[in-house]
């Protein structure tokens, strides 16, 4: 029927996780201009029209693997945040490089893609507020008195601080990379002093 909207498969469908993995891989190996409807399918042992059934658009299953990505490093994140050292675990997120390659991947597809740029920033915003909450939860005034910014600053320095070194040491950079780790150190324990320490 004209203008009927197009029937789309199941979030939950085995088929559906077999699509987003094999894109998945397929970025990690080749890149993300190399995903294609048959490429994906060839990867994940399916017709080409079953791709298109789960996901009717490129963009529409760039999305969906950005968004499980995102899950993942809400994860992560969420269990930094709940840990016993919750600053310094925070950090070691921000400078975790097993996500280098399909981190440099996306950046790049968001400049690309609109679509995934638009879930990419909406996305962000809403992790950063979350940290914020949580930092000025335990962090009350401190991070301003003690380190002269408020903890929604704290969050972006120490996510792009960490971000340029995971991203250059994908290049084979490394100057400066061992200063700024101290740097941020110092910052750290003057905001939450390890046990034993005097802030």
């Amino acid at each position: 029927m004209a203008g009927a909207a197009r029937r789309v498969g199941a979030e939950t469908s085995a088929t559906r996780a077999l699509i987003i993995a094999a894109t998945n891989q397929l970025i990690r190996d080749e890149g993300y201009a190399a995903v294609s409807s048959r490429r994906v399918a060839a990867r994940a042992g399916l017709k080409p029209s079953l791709v298109h059934y789960y996901f009717p658009t490129t963009d529409d299953l760039l999305v969906a693997v950005s968004r499980q990505g995102a899950e993942e490093s809400d994860r992560m994140i969420e269990a930094a945040l709940a840990s016993d050292d919750p600053l310094r675990a925070l950090w070691d997120f921000f400078i975790d490089t097993s996500r280098t390659a399909m981190a440099l991947e996306f950046m790049a597809l968001a400049n690309h893609r609109p679509a995934v740029r638009a879930y990419m920033a909406e996305h962000s915003e809403e992790m950063r507020a979350r940290q914020v909450g949580i930092l000025r939860h335990i962090l009350g005034d401190r991070a301003e008195r003690l380190a002269g910014f408020d903890p929604a600053g704290l969050s972006v320095v120490l996510a792009g601080i960490g971000r340029a070194i995971v991203m250059e040491e994908g290049l084979g950079v490394r100057t400066g990379h061992a200063e700024a780790r101290r740097i941020v150190e110092g910052w750290l324990e003057t905001l939450a002093p390890r046990a034993g320490h005097v802030a």
